[in-house]
């Protein structure tokens, strides 16, 4: 899907970030995921992240914890246990 929006020179020259674009969509992605209507595979793709780990951080370094359940620790406890780590 592609979204248009038209934002006044004015605005436009007061907004802070350098690529506000790339902005917007960080923040679609931020709030989705922490609202859990986008998950963590679909904020990797909207980003355009080749790895989960990318993602990880991005929303670390926005304050956004990762939604890891105790579900998913037993999982990759027995990933390691398989690869012996």
């Amino acid at each position: 899907m592609e979204v248009a929006i038209h934002v006044p020179d004015d605005v436009a020259a007061a907004m802070p970030w350098e690529d506000v674009p790339r902005h917007i969509l960080e923040q679609i992605a931020l709030e989705g995921y922490h609202e859990r209507w986008l998950s963590e595979e679909q904020v990797r793709r909207l980003l355009g992240f080749e790895v989960p780990m990318e993602v990880h951080g991005f929303l670390k370094d926005h304050g956004v914890p990762l939604d890891y359940t105790v579900e998913d620790l037993e999982q990759d406890r027995e990933a390691h246990r398989h690869l012996g780590l």
